[in-house]
């Protein structure tokens, strides 16, 4: 159990990072220090945020993989790894990005995600 937990800790907390590294630049405008920034600026300013993100999510595959004593097979990872994607990026949105709304058709998605989740796990 505690490894399942430590392996989602490490999954929502390096998927933060990835959420900043691919969406935060498009805020980057709205701040006198990013107003001027070339593409390639912004390309290694998201590659910086990005290494916490690989430092984070490496840890959380090899402590979360079955045959490293973890209690998640690859397939299992990979689902929950892409709903603590979803989760961390629906609230990055709704916080950062507040222009964007969150719709039914949004939910409904989220309600196949879950189902997916439901499937991967069952035995």
């Amino acid at each position: 159990m505690k490894k399942a937990i430590l392996t989602i800790v490490l999954l929502a907390l390096s998927n933060t990072f990835m959420t900043l590294a691919w969406y935060g630049h498009l805020k980057f405008k709205e701040y006198k220090w990013g107003q001027n920034l070339g593409l390639v600026s912004i390309i290694l300013i998201s590659w910086g945020i990005a290494l916490f993100e690989y430092s984070l999510q490496v840890p959380a595959n090899r402590i979360g993989f079955s045959e490293n004593g973890g209690p998640f097979n690859l397939w299992q990872l990979k689902v929950l790894q892409e709903v603590i994607t979803l989760v961390v990026f629906t609230v990055f949105v709704i916080v950062v990005f507040k222009q964007e709304t969150l719709r039914m058709n949004h939910l409904i998605g989220f309600a196949f995600l879950i189902g997916a989740v439901y499937f991967i796990f069952k035995k």
